[in-house]
């Protein structure tokens, strides 16, 4: 009878803990792109011109010369589109650089970077919307090489 509540105890706990990890916070893992989420993909278009565009194109182009650091020692932004390397990186990474900034990803605090951290601005969920706009933006071929990534 003993081991018959701990187990019932034990599933309901893991149904509970489930729960937790879908709808939970940034720190049980970050939301999973969905590019192919037409809702998705027009909430993060409108959050993308809001406060991405600007640096980083309206078109998702970049800035000129985006690998050459400029006379105050900053990289330019970089293109989101297939000619940057954006999708070069899963999506756990792109998730962090855009919630914590370059220098907290990276670990060196002091690492400069025009690149602003996004956690006191959108939600995780935000996030990962304007990531799935990105993403979906992307040729078959890449979308596909990037979702190999997360295998």
């Amino acid at each position: 009878m003993k081991y018959a509540a701990i187990v019932t105890l034990a599933i309901a706990g893991f149904g509970v803990g489930a729960l937790a990890m879908t709808i939970g916070p940034a720190e049980s893992g970050p939301p999973i792109l969905l590019p192919d989420d037409p809702s998705i993909v027009a909430r993060g278009a409108e959050l993308y011109a809001e406060n991405c565009a600007a640096c980083h194109g309206v078109d998702l182009e970049g800035q000129p010369d985006w690998r050459v650091r400029g006379p105050d020692g900053l990289l330019p932004a970089p293109p989101h589109d297939e000619t940057g390397h954006t999708w070069h990186h899963d999506e756990d990474t792109l998730f962090r650089l855009t919630k914590y900034g370059v220098g907290e990803m990276i670990g060196d605090p002091d690492y400069a970077s025009a690149m602003p951290a996004f956690e006191d601005v959108l939600t995780d969920a935000e996030i990962a919307a304007v990531l799935s706009y990105i993403k979906s933006t992307w040729p078959a071929d890449i979308r596909a090489r990037h979702d190999a990534m997360a295998r």
